[in-house]
């Protein structure tokens, strides 16, 4: 065959100084390659072409030009064919190629040029089929160009002059070819993309012009570009959740199937017993294992196809490594054989050099797959999780916390994002193995077998170290989840734990689960030394038994510089595989953990879609909302907690009421959708708007959280503020309605927060409203007027269908239909008039609380009010109430100008810039501890020092003269060899030094590292406790969970290992670098030369990497920040039916990350690329220089030197890459440090006490000239309060929104320090306390009752300070014995997070209890009974006046009936004292307090 030319004339091709192809090897081989290769990929290119349409381009001067070299490339070889046929009639026949050959190429020149005009018509700018195409169509012509040229030097006769000038021709018109080949054409017309994204820029053209910015001046959000469209969350998520969801159903199915199994039962005589029969198999069939959804497929499918591509990359990568070797070994060749021609040398120099940059190339693609995938993985799981948190059904809710969903978010997806790249070596390790066995088996024979058996012993104890490691996994999992869970309910009730210092008690809490994490950490480390201590010694030990096999088992076995460094350069290929793989056993082990937890969480049983109908017919015209034999339960497996049936008509409103606990906001939830219906019918007709007993609020402007996604009316917008109570409100605001609200609305009062969550549902506009309680939080007289003006018969809603929760009994009669629960169940349905008539418990219970709450609607107009309290907040400063005295300062207000820049409240989380600050390292070093670091150092010195030696020792065997076929010192040499690193006997020192070192300092990093975890954990805890309460208002929770739990996990986890990895690549970088310069001095020419070229890319690089991994995390924290949000407000999310748009938003949020983690993947491309080709220099100057100086060389050192070379490449990256991981890992610790720097509360204790144990004894509070301010740029939110309060009085402070009554209290607990005068309790000055001292002495009720996940009895008493009776005994005075009598476990029920299996008025007895059991002298109530009932209302009315007779009470005062048989009364006003007397003489007075009595009916 033709291809046989190859080897026709070997003494022509090799054996000669001056080698060259054979004619007719030329013409055909050289020929017919570039042309194959063009016409197999044709069809499959013209394909990708069709279905990647991009658009159209129109003819350019590139196109017409690639076009005209095309077709002067047909003329050409056409020429060439009509010569051959001028040729055959006038002077000899020509051979047949001479026709083939130029008749093939021509048509392929057509098939280029119509390639180019497809090409053109479907958008694709540049071509890399082409590319190649026209690349090897040159180099295939520049093997001719050189012959020809030789042959017309030598042999002029031969030659012919037409062919000779086409072919010339044709060679430049090539060149110009590629050229025109590897512009860029315009951007398509009409482009799809273009519609559908901004069209990413070309990476190779944009990337250097980013670094370059990068390297000039921080990188900022604005230099990043727009991600691709595959890589958006809206085209990578739904494949996911469709691919899923397909697996749900087929599980659905087969569960079906398994169920209602078709199995006949044999018939019974006994009908009974039939039943049984039946039931047992309906039981005993699903006892089979129970098949999951397989997560895991559904990835496979999602992701697979494009992940299959790098498994093709791998492939080739894998067999290009074994060039190396192979080139070493002709190249050992080489220098022993002297008659060798010397251009062969160069050749393999040459030939290495090619090799090694090609793997590098698809090294590098490979690794960009497997990032993008990973990268779009990550998307998906987020997006996933996300979608599936707003379906999930309550019960389910509760068995995930979010501490835990969002860990499945941030750690376990991106668990995946590290294992995708890795992953491939499961099959690639095994296959390097096998290959590297392969030759060397070649090379030594059968002693590879006493190396094999050294690994196979080595593999049972790897697996038993990884299946340990899981289950550390799975229990360091679970203490992560339990601290996150308790660290973000202590941030979510900071306020709380500072009011009862309790800190403490949290932080012990805290620092336990820690503990239980790091012990399960230390156990990790010690194993991983194990484990690192077998795979560093393994190769070793390898290639030690294998060359002692081979030199023992014969002794005319030579080991001469061939066989050991081609072996040594195997081993080498061989440690990289076995390293790896327990590296990917133990991510594999990791993520199988996260892929269960997230399975879990996906699996969860979803809200029933049905169980609210919304357009039924059988829902009659009159009725909006109807509930038939309805049974409903928070959760499938308890008994349903309501029952019911209830009609009700189109726009009338309905009341609900009952007691604390008896199910009205179940009512709600389960008109809403949220609970399990078990039997009946639901139906809710029109779309609904649902305000929560507990406003939900986001962080963002005031204005964005009414409008809530809806289109912009202004006048409606105006007419709802106004409506709903807020004008006033907005007129004090900084920013106005532009104000940032913090998260969870923490710089609104409670009463703000209600009415805005009321004017959202107004400004909505649905059919029905569903209001949990609104007015609870309000003062009477705002109440009735937001009842007048949005609720009521005459307000903005009267055309719509409102059913309200209330405790207020003045609104009662002007509703349509009251509904009275009781344990779950209406016992009463009817008018007022009806219920009144028919002397039944709602009757009764009215007569009781009616003389209380009686209003007073005399026709004088009442003066419309904001709420209740101050807000602790940025704008409690300057206010104003909207009294007849100060309407002036309120129009000055309203006209000042507002500036939306002092409505900013968060701060958002920045990126630091620039180099990480040596201080870091230095902060780290100094927690692992300055010996133990040092220790390390020189155990990884001493390491690697002897490994060099063993190796060094190696080449001065090889080269040891053969004396009769043997080498006589071979028994010497070996046992040395063997006591750098594992003998026995005499050479048992040197042995414990090698593995002492290798154990001693994995051990020690990963000590080092777990110790270094524990000091940053403690002091960031410690830092985070002791900041004062504005900057948690400040800071978001999102960013202050970030530090706890990525920072942690990185701190924990990635660090050491990082370190231990970048010391091991400088080891190996040094080590070779000193081998290579001993072998080929000459090198020393180049390495300086290369080395600044090094040092300045990786400079260069690390500059924008280490910015672009700062800009990454900056925009992971507003993910998770959403994503907590989300979480706490579902349910209205779900209610109003917005859940696309804040998907939309969590999309966006993830994007908006990946466009700051995809150019870093890009730049780590960039990066290998040149640094691999610095590495392949060396290697390649290396093997020149060997071959320049190959007289004066010995094999042996010119073996290792290679051997070491061909190691570089591969340490170089990797030092780079390690180097760059640890300054862009590193910042956590700078993060975590962060809050070190912050302002701080003043000292908690003093040392020693001044204080008497019983301090305060009688309680007498005294203030003088008292003022304070929020922030430093504000004004004082109260001044000039001078009062006295003696011991046991009982003191009401009122006053309107922003009257400065919560600022009273804060001042108390110095929660806000004095700004000026001083406040005196039992004569003490209360500056001059530790923060603690102070407010463990005095008791607060506060306005929002926290509890906290865990016991009921760990929410009352934390510091497990009072005996199991004293316990009791205050659950008995707070009404709620008989409540926690009747739960199962008593005091050790379990809180959930947030007490929200508790109802809020439980919660709220619950604060009364702590506040009992602590029994303090000074109680401060803080609006305590917001929440509860009338009846819930007298009883903690009764036991305050009871229990703390002889305490000094004050009492921020929301109905003022609490507060009338008071001692005295505090009013205030724009935070000045107004009024300071017994209750009776200031209504006596008609001031201010008299005004407030006749709004609310009390006089």
């Amino acid at each position: 065959g033709p291809l046989l030319f190859l080897f026709q004339d070997w003494n022509r091709t090799w054996y000669t100084d001056n080698p060259d192809f054979t004619q007719c090897f030329q013409n055909t081989v050289l020929v017919w390659l570039p042309c194959f290769y063009l016409w197999i990929c044709a069809p499959f290119y013209l394909v990708y072409l069709h279905t990647h349409d991009h658009g159209y381009i129109c003819m350019t001067h590139l196109n017409k030009a690639k076009t005209a070299v095309g077709f002067l490339l047909w003329i050409i070889c056409w020429s060439d064919v009509f010569y051959s046929f001028w040729e055959r009639s006038h002077v000899s026949s020509p051979a047949p190629v001479r026709l083939v050959s130029p008749t093939l190429l021509g048509l392929t020149m057509l098939l280029a040029v119509m390639l180019i005009h497809y090409e053109r018509m479907k958008g694709a700018q540049s071509s890399g089929v082409m590319l190649i195409y026209w690349l090897l169509a040159l180099l295939c012509a520049t093997v001719t160009f050189r012959s020809k040229v030789f042959q017309a030097l030598e042999q002029v006769s031969t030659v012919c002059v037409w062919r000779y000038t086409t072919f010339y021709i044709y060679y430049a018109l090539l060149l110009i070819a590629l050229f025109l080949s590897s512009l860029t054409d315009q951007p398509p017309l009409f482009s799809r993309e273009v519609k559908d994204s901004v069209r990413l820029p070309d990476e190779s053209l944009f990337l250097p012009l980013m670094m370059m910015t990068g390297y000039r001046r921080p990188l900022e959000e604005k230099d990043l570009w727009s991600l691709n469209a595959e890589d958006c969350s809206h085209r990578v998520v739904p494949q996911l959740v469709k691919r899923w969801n397909t697996q749900c159903q087929k599980f659905k199915r087969s569960e079906e199937k398994m169920l209602y199994s078709s199995k006949r039962v044999p018939h019974s005589e006994n009908p009974q017993r039939q039943a049984v029969e039946e039931s047992e198999i309906l039981i005993l069939r699903p006892r089979k294992k129970n098949k999951e959804p397989s997560l895991l497929w559904a990835l496979c499918l999602t992701f697979g196809p494009y992940f299959f591509i790098s498994c093709i990359y791998k492939l080739i990568q894998d067999i290009l490594m074994f060039v190396g070797p192979e080139i070493l070994r002709l190249l050992i060749q080489f220098v022993n054989d002297s008659s060798a021609p010397s251009w062969q040398g160069y050749f393999y120099a040459a030939l290495l050099f090619v090799c090694t940059s090609v793997q590098s190339l698809i090294l590098q693609k490979y690794f960009h797959v497997c990032f993008v995938s990973g990268m779009r993985l990550r998307t998906a799981v987020i997006g996933a999780v996300y979608r599936k948190a707003l379906v999930i059904s309550s019960a389910a809710r509760r068995t995930s916390t979010v501490g835990e969903i969002v860990n499945l978010m941030s750690v376990d997806a991106q668990r995946f994002m590290d294992l995708i790249t890795y992953i491939n070596m499961i099959w690639s390790a095994p296959l390097q193995v096998v290959l590297a066995l392969y030759f060397l088996w070649q090379n030594l024979g059968p002693s590879v077998l006493a190396g094999v058996a050294v690994m196979v012993l080595m593999v049972p104890v790897n697996a038993v170290i990884a299946m340990k490691t899981k289950a550390y996994q799975v229990a360091q999992m679970k203490s992560k989840d339990n601290r996150i869970k308790l660290m973000n309910e202590m941030l979510n009730g900071i306020k709380v734990l500072k009011l009862y210092a309790w800190e403490l008690a949290f932080k012990g809490k805290v620092s336990d689960i820690r503990e239980s994490e790091l012990r399960v950490l230390k156990k990790a480390a010690y194993l991983g030394a194990v484990s690192t201590f077998t795979w560093v010694c393994a190769p070793f030990l390898v290639a030690l038994s294998t060359f002692a096999v081979y030199v023992l088992i014969d002794e005319r076995n030579v080991l001469d510089a061939q066989k050991a460094f081609v072996s040594l350069a195997l081993f080498n290929i061989l440690r990289f595989p076995l390293n790896m793989l327990p590296m990917v056993i133990s991510s594999m082990v990791q993520a199988s953990v996260s892929l269960k937890r997230l399975r879990v969480f996906l699996s969860h049983e979803e809200l029933q879609l049905d169980s609210v109908d919304h357009c039924s017919p059988l829902c009659s015209a009159q009725h909006s909302i109807s509930v038939t034999d309805g049974a409903f339960t928070w959760s499938r497996t308890e008994s349903p907690t309501l029952k019911r049936c209830v009609c009700v008509c189109v726009c009338s409103l309905v009341a609900v009421v009952g007691h604390v606990g008896s199910g009205k906001s179940s009512l709600l939830s389960a008109l809403l959708g949220e609970m399990d219906k078990l039997e009946g019918s639901v139906t809710v007709k029109g779309s609904v708007a649902y305000v929560p007993q507990q406003a939900w609020i986001q962080n963002s402007s005031l204005k964005d959280n009414i409008i809530f996604g809806q289109e912009r009316r202004q006048s409606w917008y105006q007419h709802v503020v106004e409506a709903c109570a807020l004008q006033p409100d907005l007129d004090i605001l900084p920013a106005g309605d532009d104000t940032e609200i913090g998260e969870k609305g923490v710089n609104l009062s409670g009463g703000q927060k209600q009415r805005v969550s009321l004017a959202r549902a107004v400004y909505c506009d649905r059919t029905v409203y569903l209001l949990d309680d609104p007015l609870s939080a309000v003062d009477a007289h705002v109440g009735k007027h937001i009842f007048d003006q949005v609720i009521g018969p005459q307000g903005l809603l009267k055309d719509k269908t409102r059913v309200l929760v209330t405790h207020g009994l003045s609104y009662l009669p002007q509703a349509d239909l009251i509904l009275v629960m009781m344990k779950g169940e209406i016992s009463e349905v009817g008018s007022y008039q009806h219920l009144m008539a028919t002397e039944g418990a709602f009757a009764e219970f009215l007569r009781t609380y009616a003389a209380v709450d009686k209003a007073d609607n005399s026709g004088e107009e009442c003066v419309v009010l904001p709420c209740s309290v101050a807000p602790c907040s940025v704008w409690s400063s300057s206010v104003c109430t909207a009294s007849k005295q100060s309407t002036t300062a309120d129009e000055k207000l309203s006209k000042k100008p507002k500036n939306p820049e002092v409505g900013k409240l968060t701060e958002a989380d920045k990126a630091s810039t620039g180099q990480v600050k040596l201080s870091v390292f230095w902060a780290y070093f100094k927690s692992i501890g300055v010996l133990l670091s040092c220790i390390s150092l020189l155990l990884f010195l001493a390491h690697h020092l002897l490994s060099l030696f063993s190796n060094y020792w190696l080449s001065l065997w090889t080269d040891d003269p053969v004396v009769n076929g043997t080498q006589p010192n071979r028994l010497m040499r070996l046992g040395v060899y063997g006591a750098f690193g594992l003998s026995q006997g005499e050479h048992d020192r040197k042995n414990s030094c090698f593995c002492v070192a290798v154990f001693g300092y994995s051990l020690s990093m990963s000590i080092g590292g777990v110790l270094a975890s524990r000091y940053l954990h403690q002091s960031m805890l410690y830092d985070v406790l002791r900041s004062p309460m504005s900057f948690f208002e400040r800071t978001p929770s999102g960013n202050l969970v970030n530090r706890f739990a990525k920072e942690m996990d990185t701190i924990d986890t990635l660090i050491p290992s990082i370190i231990k990895m970048f010391l091991g690549s400088m080891f190996n970088v040094l080590g070779s670098c000193v081998i290579i310069l001993i072998a080929t001095p000459l090198v020393s020419i180049i390495i300086p030369f290369l080395g600044l070229l090094y040092f300045f890319v990786q400079r260069f690089y690390v500059a924008s990497s280490r910015q672009l991994k700062r800009l990454e995390s900056v925009s992971r924290s507003p993910i998770y920040t959403h994503f907590n949000e989300t979480l706490l407000g579902t349910s209205v999310i779900r209610a109003f039916s917005e859940q696309e748009r804040f998907i939309h938003e969590s999309d966006q949020r993830v994007d908006h990350n990946q466009k700051a983690y995809y150019p870093s993947i890009v730049a780590n491309r960039w990066l290998a690329i040149r640094l691999e080709f610095v590495g392949n220099c060396i290697v390649s100057f290396a093997a020149l220089f060997a071959v320049v100086a190959r007289q004066s060389l010995s094999p042996g050192i010119m073996g290792l030197s290679i051997s070491y070379a061909l190691q570089l490449t591969t340490s170089l990256t990797w030092l780079v890459r390690m180097s760059s991981d640890v300054e862009t890992n590193i910042v956590a610790v700078e993060k975590v440090k962060e809050y070190s720097d912050t302002e701080k509360e003043a000292e908690w204790k003093h040392e020693p006490s001044t204080l008497s144990p019983g301090w305060p004894t009688n309680g007498c509070i005294e203030m003088r000239n008292f003022g304070l301010r929020y922030r430093q740029d504000l004004d004082l939110a109260i001044r000039n309060i001078t009062i006295s309060i003696n011991g046991g009085e009982k003191v009401g402070i009122v006053g309107r929104t922003g009257a400065g009554k919560s600022s009273l209290t804060l001042g108390l607990f110095r929660i806000i320090e004095a700004a000026e005068g001083q406040i005196f309790i039992d004569g003490v000055d209360i500056a001059k306390l530790g923060l603690h001292e102070l407010r463990s002495r005095i008791t607060i009720i506060p306005q929002d009752p926290v509890l906290f996940s865990g016991s009921l009895r760990m929410n009352l008493d934390p510091f497990d300070s009072y005996t199991d009776e004293e316990v009791w005994r205050a659950l008995e005075f707070s009404h709620l014995k008989t409540f926690v009598s009747s739960l199962p476990n008593k005091l050790n029920h379990d809180c959930s997070e947030g007490g929200e299996n508790l109802s809020v008025g439980q919660r709220q007895l619950l604060c009364l209890a702590r506040a009992l059991l602590r029994k303090t002298r000074i109680l401060v109530l803080d609006e305590a009974t917001a929440a509860v009932d009338m009846e819930t209302d007298n009883l903690i009315q009764s036991t305050i006046r009871s229990q703390f007779e002889d305490c000094t009470v004050l009492t921020i005062a929301h109905r003022l009936n609490t507060i009338m048989d008071y001692t005295r009364v505090l009013v205030l006003e724009n935070g000045k004292m107004a009024e300071f007397d017994s209750p009776s003489n200031l209504i006596s007075q008609r001031g201010a307090f008299h005004k407030m009595a006749k709004d609310s009916g009390l006089v």
